[in-house]
């Protein structure tokens, strides 16, 4: 794949945030886009707008958490274009609090949508990616490659999510199949207004100073090249690369430095 030109490319959670910056994205490179959440309505403002710069876009209402609903996403994707070529699985929920506090519940719903979620777009998606040689992207995060103390669900299911996938490549590796795991650090995106709190309430605000952070648009043109590139692992900025890194060589102190950032958050849970 030397670019996008007419490649049917699905995003995942494209009413907003990083995914809706990767639906405008790949389609400003020429490919047909399919988005997928469970907001009609943005959805279709968003692939209206993309109609009206001369891109082309279906949409399809989508809770990743269902498996009939995943199942008719690829199938809205086949029959209005034709095939697949890139699936973006970026559907994800955030969560703050320690696990000491932590309904189990939030943890639940975190493995269904981040975890799951993937799974089951992957599931009825695979024999057309393979039939074109195609890509898998997870969205994943600094968090599945490390453990991120105040978020135990958020790196379980973005840990679960990287092994899946990795598998999922192994067993392809004869078929064509790329499958890149794409790392974003903090992002300026609305991942972390819903993030769920102990009690399993969203969060609304975000401790963090977003000023500071990646845009939702940044990475979306990071994992474009990712995928034109068929990169394993896609990290994004120096926090990703350093834990990379460092966990190979000096773990104990990783875990120090990510308790010390993390407990220097406004209103931490980390006593």
């Amino acid at each position: 794949m030397k670019n996008f030109k007419d490649k049917v490319v699905i995003v995942t959670g494209a009413s907003s945030g990083i995914g809706e910056a990767m639906a405008r994205e790949f389609a400003a490179q020429g490919a047909r886009v399919v988005l997928g959440a469970r907001s009609v309505q943005k959805l279709q403002l968003i692939a209206g707008e993309i109609r009206s710069q001369g891109g082309q876009a279906a949409y399809c209402g989508v809770d990743v958490t269902n498996v009939d609903e995943c199942r008719r996403l690829i199938e809205t994707a086949v029959n209005e274009f034709g095939g697949i070529d890139v699936l973006v699985c970026n559907a994800g929920l955030s969560m703050r609090a320690i696990f000491d506090d932590v309904d189990l519940g939030v943890l639940h719903r975190l493995m269904d949508v981040n975890f799951w979620g993937t799974v089951n777009c992957c599931k009825f998606a695979l024999p057309y990616l393979q039939r074109s040689r195609g890509s898998i992207v997870g969205i994943s995060s600094v968090a599945g490659l490390h453990g991120l103390p105040g978020r135990t669900g958020y790196s379980a299911s973005k840990y679960a999510m990287t092994g899946f996938l990795e598998t999922l490549r192994i067993e392809n590796l004869k078929k064509g199949l790329h499958v890149m795991i794409a790392c974003p650090g903090f992002t300026a995106s609305n991942v972390r207004f819903s993030a769920l709190t102990a009690d399993g309430s969203a969060q609304g605000e975000t401790p963090r100073n977003e000023a500071k952070m990646m845009t939702s648009a940044e990475v979306a043109r990071i994992v474009a090249r990712g995928v034109l590139k068929r990169k394993r692992l896609c990290l994004m900025e120096s926090e990703g690369r350093a834990t990379h890194f460092v966990k190979k060589f000096a773990p104990g102190f990783l875990d120090r430095m990510f308790y010390l950032v993390m407990s220097k958050e406004p209103d931490s849970p980390l006593k």
